[in-house]
């Protein structure tokens, strides 16, 4: 009788992401979850196909769902219909939603770059030298642009979002499991998004960073936080990954890639069996 858990592990392995390695990072995660479960990998495209031979689906780095978006919307509405265990679950209400949560955050008062979609709110921007636009379903910087004030009354809205440019000293990503932080790491040279270091949280940033999680509200699965330090030495809201989130595991301490894995693995056995009981 077959009792491991069956999972497919969705993942571009070939993706070539800038400055990260999505392939090594899931051949690593595979390797370690599957004394647990049995695990077979496949591309997102194929999910939807795939996806009833097994007792769950773990989206990991599966690149910006804009470069599957047909596959994307067909996997999530049979997972729906289906009542598929998906792995992060599809409630999240970060960039797995796309990017309106930014426009929500900042109107709830949350410490977020501020962010607005349209025209005429333009003036609630503070003033600053540049502004970032963005796709409101862009990811991996698709689509970023930055210009000047007197560009912004001529824009396109309506699929773009618009904030600031801010000047800040350092990003800095925490990284969760079902709502316990693991690990933080950070880039000093604001040039080198991807040259992370272990970064010591202090209370206060992980107040900041659980302020986000608890808003999401997912009861199982991985989350990012990543924000800026900004001048004046407070952190803001960059992003909230939530569906399939790098999580340079490579660059954490060793001891706390071994617990994130173990607790990913917990995290996963959970939310199994609360779906067996349903």
């Amino acid at each position: 009788m077959h009792t491991r858990p069956r999972i497919l592990f969705v993942s571009d392995l070939s993706y070539r992401a800038s400055g990260r390695r999505y392939g090594d990072e899931d051949v690593y995660l595979v390797s370690e979850l599957r004394a647990a479960f049995d695990i077979a990998v496949c591309h997102p495209a194929q999910a939807p196909s795939l996806a009833d031979l097994f007792d769950a689906v773990v989206i990991r780095n599966s690149g910006p769902v804009m470069r599957y978006r047909a596959a994307w919307e067909a996997f999530r509405e049979q997972a729906r219909a289906r009542r598929t265990v998906v792995y992060n679950p599809l409630t999240g209400r970060g960039d797995m939603a796309g990017k309106q949560y930014l426009l929500d955050l900042t109107e709830e008062g949350y410490p977020v770059i501020p962010t607005v979609g349209r025209a005429a709110d333009v003036d609630r921007l503070p003033a600053c030298d540049e502004y970032a636009v963005k796709l409101r379903t862009g990811a991996d910087s698709i689509g970023l642009d930055f210009v000047g004030a007197e560009r912004l009354p001529h824009l396109s809205y309506g699929n773009i979002l618009v904030q600031p440019r801010v000047r800040f000293r350092y990003e800095v990503s925490f990284y969760f499991v079902d709502g316990t932080f693991h690990y933080a790491l950070y880039a000093p040279d604001p040039r080198k998004r991807w040259a992370l270091e272990p970064y010591r949280p202090t209370d206060e940033d992980l107040a900041f960073a659980h302020r986000f999680i608890d808003w999401n509200s997912l009861d199982h699965g991985i989350q990012r936080v990543d924000a800026c330090r900004t001048a004046e030495g407070g952190l803001l809201l960059m992003e909230l990954e939530d569906l399939n989130p790098f999580l340079s595991l490579a660059l954490a301490p060793d001891a706390a890639r071994a617990a994130f894995v173990a607790d990913m693995a917990r995290s996963l056995k959970s939310l199994l069996g609360v779906s067996r009981r349903l």
